[in-house]
C-alpha cells in the first residue's frame, strides 16, 4: 500500500495545484493560440470541472480483503459542451489514479449529441446517465445502471448513477409526455466483485472475495438483448403522474447458470408513480411489478422469482433549513413457497415480504456553508441496517470538504446490508472546482 500512497500524494500535488492557476498568473499556455478546427464558435467553449482527493478506511477488518483502505484516489473532472446549429455536444469525463487498485483510470460519463426533431421532440444519442422515478436512494422503476461499489466506498452520490450508451427520445404533448430509452447493449450495475468489498455467495454459504474478481456471465451482445425503457408522464395541478415499462434483464447477477456461475436473468417490469403536495410537504407513491421471464411459476431456485415492489414516501421542511424525509419500501416475492420447496439453500432464501424503512435528515446553515445529513436504511424483516452520516463544508465556490461514513450492521450474512458489515468505513474528500 505504501507505493500506492506515494503515487497518490504525487498526483494530488499536481492535480490540486494546476487548476488553481488563474488567468494572468504563470500559466505556460496563457498566450498559446489554438486551432482546433471547430470553427468560429470554438472561442466560446468553456471547460469546467474539479479535482478531488478522497481517502477512506474500514472501521473493522475484513479477513477476505487484504486492503484496509476503501477509498484512496485522485480524480480530475472535465466538463464542456459545444453547440453548432441545432446540435449540442456534451462531454463529461473523469481521469485519475486509484491507489486501492493501484491503477490509473478514465471514465466518460457523458459524450452525447442532443438535437430536436420538430418543435416537440428531443433526441439524445451517446453515453449518458439516465434517471427517473420518485424514490430517494430506492429504485423501483429506475432500471438504469447503478454503481454500488462507488456508493459504498464514499465517492460523491453522483457516482451512484452509472453511465450507459443509449438513445433517448423525449416527446412533449398536450395529453402526456413520453420518454423512451433504448440501450442497444445491456448495461448491468457495477456490482460487488470482491476487489474492494467481499459479498455473500449462496453456494459458499458465506462471504467470498474471489481471485480473480467475480465477472458475471452477461447476455450476448446482440440487439435482441438490448434494453427498452418507457415513461409516460404528466403534471396536473401540481400532481405528477407517471407510468413505466422496461424490457431487459435484472441489473444485478442474481441468477446462477447450470455451472453455478452468477449471471443476469431476463426481466420485464411495469409500474406507476404519483408525487403531489400534502400539507407542508411532498408525498410520493410508487409501485412496480417485476416479471421474471425465465421463472414464471417460481420453481427454478437459480433464477429470481417475480416480485411486486411498493414505495411510499413523505418529505417536508420541519423547520427552517431542516429537511426530513421518510420512506417505507416493500418487496413481495411471489411463489415463495415453491421457491423454498425447490431451493438447495432454503435457509438462505429471502423472506416472502421484505420491509425497509428509510429516514433522511438534512440541515443547512444560513449561507449553505455547512451541511449535516444522515440517511438511514433499516429492515425489520432482514434485521439489518445501513447508516450514511455526512458533513460538508463549503469554504468558497471553489473549495469544499466532505467527511462521512458508510456503516453497516446485520444479524445474517445473506441479507443485503448484513453481507457488508465488515465493509463499514469512514472517508474524507477534498474538492477544488474550477
Amino acid at each position: 500500500m505504501g507505493r500506492g500512497v506515494t503515487k497518490l500524494r504525487r498526483y494530488l500535488l499536481v492535480g490540486l495545484v494546476v487548476p488553481v492557476l488563474a488567468p494572468g498568473q504563470d500559466d505556460p499556455f496563457a498566450d498559446e493560440t489554438w486551432d482546433d478546427g471547430w470553427g468560429d464558435d470554438a472561442a466560446g467553449i468553456v471547460f469546467t470541472g474539479f479535482v478531488e482527493a478522497g481517502l477512506g478506511t474500514r472501521s473493522s477488518d475484513d479477513a477476505l480483503v487484504d486492503q484496509r483502505s476503501t477509498l484512496e484516489e485522485l480524480r480530475w473532472r472535465i466538463e464542456t459542451e459545444w453547440q453548432a446549429a441545432r446540435v449540442k455536444i456534451g462531454f463529461k469525463g473523469d481521469a485519475g489514479y486509484d491507489a486501492v487498485e493501484d491503477e490509473l483510470f478514465g471514465e466518460i460519463r457523458d459524450l452525447s449529441a442532443n438535437f430536436g426533431l420538430g418543435e416537440s421532440t428531443d433526441v439524445r444519442i451517446g453515453r449518458q446517465v439516465q434517471t427517473w422515478g420518485t424514490g430517494d436512494l430506492l429504485f423501483l422503476n429506475d432500471l438504469f445502471p447503478k454503481d454500488f461499489v462507488s456508493f459504498f466506498a464514499g465517492r460523491d452520490d453522483e457516482y451512484l448513477k452509472a453511465p450507459g450508451n443509449a438513445v433517448r427520445l423525449s416527446r412533449f404533448g398536450s395529453a402526456f409526455n413520453v420518454d423512451f430509452v433504448w440501450t442497444p447493449v445491456f448495461e448491468p450495475d457495477v456490482y460487488l466483485d470482491g476487489k474492494r468489498f467481499s459479498f455473500f455467495f449462496p453456494p459458499a454459504g458465506g462471504n467470498v472475495a474471489p481471485e480473480p474478481p467475480l465477472s458475471a456471465i452477461e447476455p450476448s451482445r446482440t440487439l435482441s438483448n438490448g434494453e427498452f425503457a418507457l415513461r409516460l408522464f404528466k403534471t396536473v395541478e401540481g400532481r405528477e403522474y407517471a407510468l413505466y415499462a422496461y424490457h431487459g434483464f435484472f441489473k444485478q447477477p442474481t441468477a446462477l447458470s447450470p455451472l453455478l456461475e452468477p449471471t443476469f436473468a431476463p426481466l420485464t417490469a411495469v409500474g406507476a408513480s404519483l408525487r403531489r403536495p400534502l400539507g407542508k410537504g411532498l408525498v410520493n407513491l410508487e409501485g412496480s411489478y417485476y416479471h421474471s421471464r425465465d421463472d414464471t411459476d417460481g420453481r427454478d431456485p437459480f433464477v429470481p422469482n417475480s416480485q411486486t415492489r411498493l414505495l411510499a414516501g413523505y418529505e417536508r421542511e420541519a423547520r427552517p433549513r431542516l429537511t426530513v424525509g421518510l420512506q417505507y419500501y416493500l418487496e413481495w416475492t411471489h411463489d415463495h413457497a415453491r421457491l423454498l420447496a425447490n431451493s438447495p439453500f432454503p435457509d438462505l432464501e429471502p423472506d416472502e415480504f421484505r420491509h425497509v424503512l428509510t429516514n433522511r435528515l438534512s440541515y443547512r446553515s444560513a449561507r449553505d456553508r455547512f451541511t449535516w445529513s444522515l440517511f438511514t436504511f433499516f429492515s425489520p424483516s432482514d434485521r439489518d441496517a445501513y447508516l450514511r452520516p455526512q458533513f460538508t463544508y463549503r469554504h468558497s465556490d471553489e473549495w469544499a470538504f466532505v467527511a462521512g461514513g458508510n456503516l453497516f450492521a446485520g444479524d445474517q450474512p445473506q441479507t443485503f446490508f448484513g453481507q457488508l458489515e465488515d465493509a463499514s468505513n469512514v472517508y474524507l474528500r477534498l474538492r477544488r472546482s474550477y
